[in-house]
């Protein structure tokens, strides 16, 4: 199992690192649970062509209007969102997994989800902040179903 994404904060990363120690003791317990290979884009990452299925896990960064009816701006994530749409990326991706705080009521994972409308794939779910346990045992039974 594929996951590309990005992290500013540390944030994503802290979320998507457990989800790959949940995943390979998931794996150990059962062969047929695929571990996770993380890929971490940043701003100076080149754009690859992506041959196998993959997830991607975007925080919500924007600026300017409320993001839903008059405007937002994404910042600091557009290098992802350039690497999924380099060449025929965005054909292999499953799914789309935000996160955010919830404090910013409905910008709340307003990333992930126009990412989702812009490629054509489904939004996932999301999580908080760096997500619980609890998030990361459910992300991971949500992602087995969309292989």
């Amino acid at each position: 199992m594929n996951i590309y994404y990005m992290s500013i904060s540390g944030n994503t990363r802290a979320f998507v690192t457990n989800l790959q120690k949940y995943a390979q003791s998931q794996h150990e317990k059962n062969n047929a649970n695929p571990p996770i290979t993380l890929y971490a884009v940043d701003d100076n990452t080149l754009p690859e062509p992506i041959t196998a299925p993959f997830f991607v896990f975007v925080p919500t960064y924007l600026e300017g209007g409320n993001g839903v009816d008059n405007g937002d701006q994404e910042i600091l994530t557009e290098a992802l969102r350039e690497y999924i749409a380099y060449e025929d990326n965005q054909k292999n991706c499953l799914g789309i997994v935000g996160s955010g705080n919830k404090n910013f009521n409905r910008q709340y994972c307003l990333t992930a989800k126009q990412y989702a409308a812009q490629f054509n794939c489904p939004f996932l779910a999301d999580y908080e902040l760096r997500g619980t346990p609890k998030d990361v045992a459910r992300i991971y039974q949500i992602l087995l179903a969309a292989l």
